[in-house]
C-alpha cells in the first residue's frame, strides 16, 4: 500500500477513534521524505496514545511494518513514520503551539 491508498487508510484508522481536525498534506513537492503528513488530534495523553497505537496495529495487520514510532512515553506528540505518509497525533495544546498546518502552509491541504 502505498501514497494515496496509504494515506485514506491512515486517515480512516484515526477517525475510527475519533480523532479531532484531521488534515492531510500533500507534502510531495516539499518533501523527499514523504509524500503526505496526517496531523490529528486527540482529547488527552491516553488519546494520543491510543490513536497512535491503533495506527500501529492496523498498519501491522495489514502487513506494513512502521518505519518508526516517536513520543509514545510523552504522548503530548506521537508521530507514526508510514514511509509515504507521516502520521502526527498531537494532543490541542502541542498541536497549538507547533502550528504544523502552518509551517507546511504552501503544501496542498
Amino acid at each position: 500500500m502505498q501514497g494515496t491508498e496509504l494515506k485514506q487508510f491512515v486517515v480512516d484508522k484515526v477517525d475510527d477513534l475519533k480523532a479531532r481536525d484531521i488534515v492531510v498534506l500533500d507534502v510531495s513537492k516539499k518533501s523527499n521524505v514523504t509524500d503526505f503528513m496526517v496531523i490529528c488530534s486527540g482529547t488527552s495523553k491516553t488519546h494520543v496514545r491510543a490513536i497512535a497505537e491503533n495506527v500501529v496495529a492496523e498498519a501491522k495487520q495489514a502487513g506494513m511494518q512502521p518505519q518508526g514510532v516517536e513520543g509514545r512515553d510523552s504522548s503530548d506528540w506521537v508521530l507514526v513514520d508510514l514511509g509515504d505518509v507521516i502520521l502526527h497525533v498531537m494532543q490541542e495544546q502541542t498541536r497549538e503551539h507547533y502550528q504544523l498546518e502552518k509551517l507546511w502552509s504552501d503544501a496542498n491541504a
